[in-house]
Formats: structure tokens, C-alpha cells, sequence
């Protein structure tokens, strides 16, 4: 099986693996206890604070560990509404659900929210951003790359117009941390998502950076864990996995970025040699290194995943809709048809590919494109 969906989860890490095995055998104690064992799990666990924040560019206490990017943007955004009572967001229209749905729901609390469109490289009209905002704007949140076409957004000019308006300016790096140097705070961000099992983590544990001094409230409520915004005992394991994870892929992100370019690259000019009319779906530049989104044109994607499901493993749209087969309402924003959205599929590679993978891949993908389009004409 060849692996070429990086931006739907990553391999667990063997570094990784073997930190969250040894925190079950060793860190068994509940932090907030105050005996020997209760507080080597806590000197643990801020010891992992302190990786984060120091891979993140922040400090620990800006920490708040969470069960991952889901969590982590609905603590973001509702927290910080919850803390107004009312007032206007500010968002992009190819936003992850887990922002998308929190806003419909905020809108149906009475809170107004301005959903800033895409051109056709799938970058935000950043003169759109700046004119919507009003007295009443309490936040803005846009993501750092879209998990669908990897398309980087502006976030330093977003910082910047955010900080000139004294708006708070959420941003969910759950596809960047770990993928891309990256500095939250050189970039005038006040709320950052992070989630582990897109860069070699486990599943099922994240963060989210607050700076210091904003206030946002809870979602949950309980004894006052992770600076009483994230209550309930902290998942050593999890945390663990996560701080190793950072640890890593500050160590190695150059090599990274290095090689996930080379794999990128080498896909796409081999698949264009062989499929001249296929397109690149998003800027041609600022992207994840990892991540291509190309339109094929006389096949329907989800025909090409499902051919190659037992080889190659690869995406129709978001992880988050799988099984859906309607366009993606990503590519539709930024202006495809319906035709060309279904017709468009996500590759995106990981540090552990190797040319023979990605050649081995180009062949099947190729093979299966022909076929495709033989038994539709």
C-alpha cells in the first residue's frame, strides 16, 4: 500500500510511538495528585508544555492541551464568543467544519459573521477582509493551509490588520505545524489550533495556543486543568506523543520540507507528462510542500479512489466528508464547476515516501485514469 494521504492523518512516528508507550508504563498518576507519583506526572506534563511551546515560538503557559484540532478550534472561536456575549466573526469560506459549523451555530445565537471568499488560486481577498470589519468585530479566524489544496493563506498581513483593529485573530495550523517553519507569534496570531496526528502524532490529542492576556471562556466545565479553559485529567499518553511529535519535526523540518517538495514535485511532472489535460487546483507557489490538488478531467475521483483503494491510498476531497461524493464545497468556492470539483483529487505526500513509492503510485494512478475514462466513453 502506498500512502499518499498525509493530510487526512500521518504514520505514527516510531520516536513517537515509543514516548507514548513508555508515558503508559511510567506516567500513570493523575497530575493534579499531590503525592510522588502525582507529581512526577505533573513535572511530566509540564515538562511536554514546555516542548510545545518552545517548537510553537510561544511560552508553556500560552499551552492548553486538548483532545485535537476539532476541540481546539471549537475552544477558539466559542470561547472567545462566549466571552464577548455578542459581536461579529470574520471568516473564509474554505474553513475546516469544525470553524464553518461553530460560525452557523454562533449566527443562529445572534452573532453576525462574514464569510470571506477565495479567487481561483484559493488565497482569501484579503480588501474583502479588511472591509467587513466593524465596531462589533470580536474575531477573526482564518486557517494557515487548506487541508484540501494545501493553498497557504496571508496569515502575517492577517496579523496585521487583526492587531491594528485590536481584533483577536484565530488561526487552525492543523496542516502547517510540522510540515513548514512556523512562528505563531512572529505572525500577530492569538489563538493557534494544533493537532497531533497530522504531523506524525497520535490521534486524538492537540493544543491550542492562547496568548497571554486574552480572555475566552470555557466549554466544559470542571476542576480548573489547563488554566481552568480545558477541565478533565490530561491524557499523558496523548501529550506525550504530541510534545515528541513537536520535538521531531522542529529537528527535522528542513529535511522535510526538502523531501515532501522532491515527492510533490516528481508526482505531478510525471502525471502531467502522461496526462497532459490535467490542472492544478490552487496557487502554484504557496502550498504545502507535501500537497498537490489536481483536476482530472473525464473521470469522477471518487472512481479513481475507490480503483486504487487496495494500492494506493489517496483522497477525493476533505478525510472529513469521506464518503460524500458531492463537490467539494472548497473547490466550488474558488470557482470550479460541479463537474471539475468532482473530477478533482487530493495527493498528498509524507516524510516516509521514496521514489520508487511515487513512481510505483504514478503508473497506478495513470493506468487507473485510462481505464476510467475508456468505460465512461
Amino acid at each position: 500500500m502506498i500512502y499518499l494521504d498525509n493530510n487526512a492523518s500521518t504514520p505514527v512516528d516510531p520516536e513517537v510511538s515509543d514516548a507514548v508507550f513508555s508515558s503508559l508504563r511510567r506516567e500513570f498518576g493523575n497530575p493534579s495528585s499531590a503525592h510522588a507519583v502525582g507529581r512526577r506526572a505533573y513535572e511530566f506534563l509540564e515538562a511536554c508544555r514546555k516542548t510545545v511551546a518552545e517548537c510553537l515560538g510561544c511560552s508553556a503557559d500560552e499551552i492548553i492541551f486538548t483532545s485535537g484540532g476539532t476541540e481546539s478550534n471549537n475552544l477558539a472561536i466559542l470561547g472567545t464568543a462566549r466571552h464577548h456575549g455578542k459581536g461579529h466573526i470574520i471568516t473564509s469560506a474554505i474553513e475546516h467544519p469544525s470553524v464553518l459549523q461553530v460560525c452557523r451555530h454562533l449566527e443562529k445565537s445572534g452573532f453576525a459573521v462574514t464569510y470571506i471568499s477565495t479567487g481561483r488560486d484559493g488565497i482569501i481577498d484579503l480588501e474583502q477582509l479588511q472591509d467587513a470589519i466593524t465596531k462589533e468585530t470580536v474575531l477573526i479566524s482564518v486557517m494557515h493551509a487548506n487541508n484540501e489544496t494545501g493553498v497557504i493563506q496571508p496569515v502575517e498581513e492577517i496579523g496585521r490588520i487583526a492587531r491594528r483593529h485590536g481584533i483577536a485573530f484565530h488561526c487552525d495550523a492543523a496542516q502547517t505545524i510540522g510540515k513548514i517553519s512556523f512562528a505563531h507569534a512572529d505572525a500577530g496570531i492569538d489563538l493557534l489550533t494544533v493537532a497531533a496526528h497530522k504531523f506524525y502524532g497520535p490521534k486524538g490529542v492537540g493544543a491550542l495556543a492562547v496568548r497571554k492576556g486574552l480572555p475566552i471562556s470555557p466549554l466544559l466545565f470542571g476542576a480548573g486543568h489547563e488554566r481552568g479553559l480545558r477541565p478533565g485529567t490530561e491524557n499523558l499518553p496523548g501529550i506525550s506523543g504530541l510534545a515528541k511529535a513537536c520535538q521531531i519535526g522542529a529537528r527535522d523540518i528542513r529535511l522535510r520540507v526538502s523531501h515532501t517538495t522532491h515527492m510533490k514535485n516528481l508526482l505531478f511532472t510525471r502525471l502531467s507528462t502522461a496526462l497532459p489535460d490535467i490542472r492544478l487546483n490552487g496557487h502554484s507557489t504557496q502550498r504545502l510542500p507535501n500537497t498537490l490538488n489536481i483536476l482530472i478531467p473525464g473521470i469522477l475521483s471518487y472512481e479513481l479512489v475507490e480503483r486504487l483503494k487496495g494500492v494506493v491510498a489517496l483522497s477525493s476531497g476533505s478525510a472529513c466528508h469521506a464518503g460524500s461524493h458531492s463537490p467539494s464545497t472548497v473547490l466550488r468556492q474558488m470557482g470550479l464547476s460541479d463537474e471539475e470539483a468532482l473530477s478533482s483529487v487530493r495527493i498528498s505526500a509524507g516524510k516516509d515516501n521514496t521514489l520508487e513509492e511515487i513512481e510505483k503510485a504514478v503508473s497506478l494512478i495513470i493506468e487507473a485514469v485510462r481505464e476510467l475514462r475508456e468505460t465512461s466513453s
